[in-house]
């Protein structure tokens, strides 16, 4: 008897404990086994953010783990809410559609969890919505350049999905690296927008492609090394005309965080502005 009540007194605690959860998963899109597209409908409205800015996603550690995760590293703890800040992906005019693009850590505590919902199921989503890696900061009429690897590609959607109409004097270069031709998420709507605004470029590069991909096949700093900005869409790394967003893996953030400081490149703070601005994942 007192093993039961044990157990109903779990399952009492686990299901108070998602009454806090206020978002619904609307969408869930496998673009590899650990890539997702992840959209989730919020049951209040967030206030209207800035593109490029962050917000936390969470679930407690009683829920179960996806089918090819590994063991946590740190285990959690059950009656934890664990909680991470995942870039938007969505229009900044979207206020309860949101879209995250997220890469399983399969030893991690979190992504291993939300890879496990299916569209239905609930979740935590934090109130405010925060972070200074924001388009809206760079000024009227300079080229932007949005460099990235992996999961740094979803601020840049946000960016291009909220403000590529709004600036036809800009020219705006998307450079994309992976290994892979599937490791490149969101490359339909990308290649879709080069096609449909003069202004937009979308340079995607693969350091593992086959023998069917006719794009380029370099690591992203070597391709910038290449000049192929100054080449091929005549945009210069020249602080006083282009900006530069640097998104993704740190390794890659450094090195071309470094390649940009020889051409005078800062790094931006609202409190001290810059041209350069980093986002590592």
């Amino acid at each position: 008897m007192q093993i039961i009540n044990q157990c109903q007194s779990k399952e009492n605690q686990e299901r108070m404990d998602r009454t806090q959860y206020n978002a619904t998963v609307v969408g869930k899109i496998m673009v590899t086994p650990d890539l997702m597209i992840f959209r989730i409908h919020t049951d209040e409205a967030r206030e209207e953010f800035e593109a490029g800015q962050n917000l936390l996603l969470g679930l407690y550690g009683f829920e179960k783990r996806s089918s090819n995760s590994e063991p946590e590293l740190v285990p959690a703890e059950g009656e934890k809410l664990i909680r991470r800040p995942y870039s938007l992906a969505s229009e900044k005019t979207e206020t309860r559609q949101l879209e995250f693009y997220i890469s399983q850590v399969k030893s991690g505590q979190l992504t291993s969890r939300l890879f496990n919902l299916n569209v239905g199921e609930r979740l935590y989503v934090g109130t405010k919505i925060t972070g200074i890696f924001r388009l809206d900061e760079t000024p009227d009429g300079s080229d932007i350049v949005m460099v990235a690897t992996g999961t740094g590609i979803a601020p840049y959607i946000s960016f291009l999905r909220s403000h590529i109409v709004e600036r036809p004097e800009s020219k705006m270069v998307v450079i994309q690296g992976a290994a892979h031709r599937w490791d490149l998420g969101y490359y339909s709507e990308l290649t879709f927008l080069e096609k449909s605004f003069a202004n937009f470029f979308y340079v995607p590069t693969l350091t593992d492609a086959d023998d069917r991909w006719d794009g380029y096949r370099y690591c992203i700093e070597e391709l910038l090394r290449k000049d192929v900005l100054q080449n091929e869409f005549n945009i210069s790394p020249d602080p006083e005309r282009t900006h530069f967003f640097v998104s993704g893996q740190p390794e890659m953030v450094g090195h071309v965080s470094e390649w940009l400081s020889d051409f005078g490149y800062t790094r931006h703070h609202p409190d001290d502005p810059g041209e350069l601005y980093i986002e590592e994942f």
